[in-house]
């Protein structure tokens, strides 16, 4: 047991944490051990009170029923696992992190628009592949039993989805995370080395300052503290609160 917990703890975590929602998520609507109307997004339900805004995320946390919670767990923490471990475009956790959000951004609008689709996994699945495979281009992938050019992957995902049920409706779902992807790909890479400017959406910083702070982690014996890295204190109190001052004598 100790030996499967190494493993898994072993996995990049930002993917290992995606997958893991995800199919826990899935295996508990379809099991019937969970409801499956919180997963479920319309932009309606956000401008009610109280606003639904936790389906802003829970809507790509479900997949398609019976082998699609395998295979869409499967892709997603490959894809995910490519773009955290070996990637140039994100060279710290922070920036995958930033990337989700800003294509999740993306999607939602784009799909309350044009799809009124209301399950969002499938473009989120899409738009990790076009960016996994953009880096790439002139290497071969495998797509179940035959062998395609990496760029094409995304596509053959898009075309494949025309022989389940509701084939069309997820299509264009899928068709709206190729339209966040790209985005994405202009306004960080094309942009900044075709078009002589700069990246349009830098990673926040305070998405690295959360990264920074002390935080549990999980291990096989218990839970310990990750200091902050360089021996530098960091979190919601500067540091010369954490410093010792001479003493003041209060009244």
């Amino acid at each position: 047991m100790a030996d499967i917990v190494s493993v898994y703890m072993g996995t990049p975590p930002i993917a290992r944490t995606v997958a893991t929602a995800v199919f826990l998520c899935s295996v508990g609507v379809y099991t019937g051990m969970l409801s499956a109307a919180p997963f479920v997004f319309h932009y309606s339900l956000l401008f009610k009170w109280p606003p639904a805004l936790y389906r802003l995320v829970t809507s790509f946390l479900l997949t398609g029923p019976n082998l699609a919670v395998l295979f869409d767990t499967y892709f997603v923490f490959t894809y995910l696992s490519q773009l955290e471990t070996s990637n140039s475009k994100f060279q710290k956790k922070e920036d995958l992190i930033w990337y989700l959000m800003f294509v999740t951004t993306v999607i939602v609008p784009l799909n309350a628009l044009f799809t009124e689709g209301y399950l969002l996994l499938q473009a989120l699945l899409i738009a990790l592949c076009y960016t996994a495979t953009q880096d790439q281009r002139g290497m071969n992938a495998h797509f179940y039993i035959i062998t395609i050019p990496a760029q094409l992957m995304p596509w053959c995902l898009l075309l494949v989805q025309l022989l389940f049920p509701n084939g069309w409706m997820n299509m264009k779902v899928g068709l709206t995370g190729i339209v966040a992807a790209h985005l994405h790909d202009f306004l960080t890479r094309i942009w900044p080395e075709f078009g002589n400017g700069r990246n349009l959406i830098p990673t926040p910083g305070f998405i690295s300052w959360i990264m920074s702070t002390p935080r549990a982690q999980n291990t096989v014996y218990g839970q310990s503290v990750q200091p902050p890295r360089g021996g530098s204190s960091s979190g919601p109190l500067p540091d010369s609160w954490r410093a010792k001052g001479p003493g003041r004598r209060l009244g």
